[in-house]
C-alpha cells in the first residue's frame, strides 16, 4: 500500500494548504472510514464543480490546485480526496472512465463538440479490507440548481454517478474505464483526451477553456 500513501505529482498530500485542509476536515473520530466520509463532502462541497477550467497545464490536475482555485472539475476534485486520504493514512488512488452525459448542457456541448466526457476522474479509497469508489464531482449546490440527486458516500458503497435524473430522465452512462493509478498518469490522460477532443489541441486553442457560468453543471 505503500504508493498509495505517499504524496504523489498530482495527488501532492504533503502540500500545505492540503494538510491544513485534511486537518480541518476530518473530523474528531479516529475511524478511517468515517474520517472519509468526512473528507469527501468537504471536497464534493467546498470545491465548486466547474468544467470550463480545463487547462493542459499538468499543474492543474494537482490536489492542492483545485483546493486553492475553490473551483474545479472532477479529475483535480479526485486527486485533491485522494491526497486528503494519504494525509490521513487511508490508502487512496485516482480512477479514470468515459461517461455519456444524455443531459449536458448546450455550452457544454459546443466545448466538446461530444456528449462523452472523457477522463473523467473519481476517487478509490481503501478501507476496511476493500477499495470503495467516491465521485466528488458535482458540489450540493449545483445539485439542488439542476434537480440532480447529489452523490452521497458511506465510505462502504461506491458512489457513482446516477443512471437517471429525478424526472427519470437518461442522465449518465459509464461507457469505458481506464483502470486505477496511483497518480494521474499525465501521458494517458492527455493523450485520449486529444484523441477525444482535438480541436481542444490545436496550436491556437486556449489554454484555460473559460470562467464559470451556471450552465456548468449537469443539466436538468
Amino acid at each position: 500500500m505503500r504508493e498509495y500513501l505517499e504524496p504523489g505529482r498530482c495527488i501532492d498530500s504533503d502540500h500545505p494548504a492540503l494538510v491544513e485542509f485534511a486537518e480541518q476536515s476530518r473530523g474528531a473520530s479516529r475511524d478511517p472510514r468515517q474520517q472519509a466520509v468526512k473528507l469527501y463532502y468537504a471536497v464534493r462541497d467546498q470545491i465548486r464543480y466547474n468544467p470550463y477550467v480545463f487547462s493542459r497545464d499538468p499543474a492543474t490536475l494537482k490536489g492542492s490546485h483545485a483546493l486553492l482555485a475553490g473551483e474545479s472539475y472532477c479529475v483535480p476534485k479526485a486527486t485533491l480526496l485522494a491526497a486528503s486520504a494519504r494525509h490521513c493514512g487511508i490508502p487512496a488512488r485516482i480512477g479514470l472512465a468515459d461517461v455519456r452525459n444524455h443531459l449536458a448542457t448546450p455550452r457544454l456541448l459546443e466545448m466538446l463538440r461530444s456528449e462523452v466526457f472523457a477522463m473523467h476522474g473519481y476517487t478509490e479509497l481503501y478501507l476496511d479490507g476493500r477499495w470503495v469508489k467516491a465521485t466528488p464531482a458535482f458540489n450540493l449546490e449545483l445539485c439542488q440548481m439542476f434537480k440532480v440527486e447529489p452523490l452521497e458516500f458511506d465510505g462502504i458503497t461506491d458512489s457513482l454517478f446516477h443512471p437517471f435524473n429525478q424526472q427519470g430522465e437518461r442522465y449518465m452512462e459509464y461507457l469505458q474505464d481506464h483502470g486505477q493509478f496511483a497518480d494521474v498518469p499525465e501521458t494517458l490522460f492527455f493523450s485520449h483526451l486529444a484523441l477525444c477532443y482535438p480541436h481542444l489541441f490545436v496550436e491556437d486553442a486556449p489554454l484555460l477553456m473559460g470562467d464559470f457560468q451556471a450552465e456548468a453543471a449537469p443539466a436538468q
